[in-house]
């Protein structure tokens, strides 16, 4: 149980009013306030958690962190809430520590959500795990977290998420990992940061900064991530197809429903057949990192291969398979994109079975700055080499997208709603149809409306 005392020492708050000395919890959200917590005010680009203190208080909070005290109600001040939120989390990490909690922290361009979704759910079958929901990888979601884990918790699985350099290393001073997992090196965040090394750099406080002694986990096949194995600060296990990894998938093959099959090699010399329940050939790699995770917390081989083979994604809009009744089948992918995101799910849909037409409905990629031409110029030609039936390009980077695009079979469309009337008079029994774009652009709710329109069989 988290105390006003402990508050107080981690984070320098000075109290106003009658504050009990226990909360039940910690909540930045005053419509989700349990008796006795401790409201976190913070201030977003629209809100700001201060104008609901009172409300917070009302629905029996304990308390509410704020950087002025306000008249009448029970606070604790401090310099910068958003900074004590971090604080509160890590004094309460530091706490977990003693009970033999391991934190593993996730990072990559692409598929970060997806590889904990798989990890946690691998980890699961023999360990107590605390998860991030979602995509919860900031500075906020992140203490969130951890505030979730409590004695009994075995696993901490953190995803970290940057923006650019900096923001791993301030994860990493929350929840320093024992063990860092890097997925990748991409082209996310590119407008930002201007080039893939400036993003290895960033990606790299992951391993730079995690705990003493912290294992790091890196993908073998990426040579920028590769790279990050001089900063370890203890033993080093690359993951990938490469002969020098030491969890390794070999004997890859496509299944007829578009996932993976291969061999998955250990470091104890053991070789399993696996075969994966999500969808995409770039989930090799994914599960790759999932089994070194495991394998270092004492999972055996065949407990890994199993999970491998039973995990699903559960956080939404992330190659979310629906089968309808109408007979098409929908691929909402449509949580967030990047180039490298963009070309694994342009792949997995030229993989996936289909009777009659593949049909890809994309979006803008944002972030991209300089390049943004460019890579939307290349989404059009990879389709076209792919040899993807129809392309639905929507809103800003439509024209862009029709530039690299060649032969017949692209529309252009200006929003999610225009995508949707024109994939619902497009798209027959038999057809596979991709929805693909970043996350503000909305195109999510594409697949959803196509679902409901054709009436959906199994998810």
């Amino acid at each position: 149980m988290l105390t006003r005392t402990a508050v107080c020492a981690a984070t320098g708050a000075s109290a106003s009013g009658v504050i009990p000395e226990d909360f039940t919890g910690v909540s930045t959200d005053s419509r989700s306030i349990t008796a006795g917590d401790l409201f976190v005010a913070l201030r977003g680009d629209f809100h700001d958690g201060r104008d609901y203190a009172s409300q917070a208080v009302q629905a029996g909070a304990h308390a509410v962190l704020v950087t002025a005290a306000i008249e009448g109600l029970p606070c604790l001040v401090v310099p910068d809430t958003l900074v004590a939120y971090g604080q509160i989390a890590a004094a309460h990490l530091r706490s977990l520590r003693s009970t033999g909690l391991q934190v593993v922290g996730l990072t990559g361009s692409s598929g970060k959500t997806t590889t904990k979704d798989l990890l946690s759910s691998v980890l699961g079958r023999r360990r107590r795990v605390v998860a991030a929901q979602g995509s919860l990888n900031n500075d906020i979601g992140l203490p969130a977290t951890v505030l979730r884990a409590d004695a009994s918790t075995e696993v901490l699985v953190l995803e970290m998420g940057m923006r650019g350099l900096g923001h791993i290393q301030r994860l990493c001073e929350v929840a320093a990992p024992d063990i860092s997992v890097v997925l990748n090196v991409g082209h996310a965040h590119i407008g930002e940061l201007g080039s893939q090394a400036a993003i290895a750099h960033a990606k790299a406080e992951i391993v730079e900064y995690a705990n003493v002694g912290a294992v790091a986990v890196l993908n073998g096949d990426d040579l920028r991530t590769r790279d990050m194995a001089a900063m370890a600060h203890g033993d080093v296990v690359f993951f990938g197809e490469g002969e020098d990894c030491s969890v390794r998938a070999t004997d890859v093959v496509m299944s007829e429903q578009g996932t993976a099959r291969f061999v998955l090699n250990l470091p104890d010399g053991s070789a399993t057949a696996v075969e994966l329940a999500v969808i995409g050939r770039h989930q090799v790699s994914n599960a790759c990192a999932v089994a070194a995770v495991a394998d270092l917390l004492g999972i055996s081989a065949d407990d890994i291969a199993s999970g491998l083979m039973q995990a699903q994604v559960s956080s939404q809009w992330r190659m979310q398979l629906s089968r309808t009744r109408y007979g098409v089948t929908v691929l909402n992918d449509a949580y967030n994109a990047n180039p490298d995101s963009m070309a694994a799910a342009l792949r997995a849909l030229a993989q996936f079975p289909c009777e009659g037409k593949r049909v890809a409905i994309v979006g803008e990629m944002l972030e991209l700055g300089q390049f943004s031409q460019q890579a939307h110029t290349l989404v059009g030609s990879l389709a076209s080499e792919l040899g993807i039936d129809h392309v639905i390009a929507v809103g800003h980077c439509a024209e862009a997208i029709m530039q690299g695009r060649s032969g017949a079979g692209t529309d252009v469309v200006s929003n999610a709603a225009q995508a949707t009337q024109l994939a619902l008079s497009l798209l027959a029994p038999g057809d596979v149809v991709l929805v693909k774009a970043s996350r503000s652009v909305g195109l999510e709710r594409v697949g959803i409306d196509l679902v409901q329109q054709f009436g959906t069989v199994s998810a």
